[in-house]
């Protein structure tokens, strides 16, 4: 099926450079395996978040304070490029 994305600039020519390195004539084969594998992510990432939340309620009030102060002191060191 054909459809119509829009692309910026060097998007387009990375796909045409990826697309030659394989020796393609397009990049919609590009585009379909990197589709596939979102869309394989984002059932993935479903799957998790039912499991986390399966979890909900299974620590003892003390247990579940101290995980939040071991979380809280880990996001005060994590860095964002």
């Amino acid at each position: 099926m054909r459809t119509t994305i829009e692309l910026t600039d060097e998007q387009r020519a990375e796909l045409l450079r990826l697309a030659a390195k394989r020796r393609l004539k397009g990049f919609s084969e590009i585009v379909q395996e990197a589709l596939d594998e979102y869309l394989q992510r984002q059932g993935g990432r479903d799957e998790a978040i039912a499991t986390a939340l399966t979890l909900k309620g299974c620590l003892k009030r003390k247990e579940a304070d101290e995980f939040e102060k071991r979380v809280k002191l880990l996001r005060e060191t994590w860095r964002c490029s």
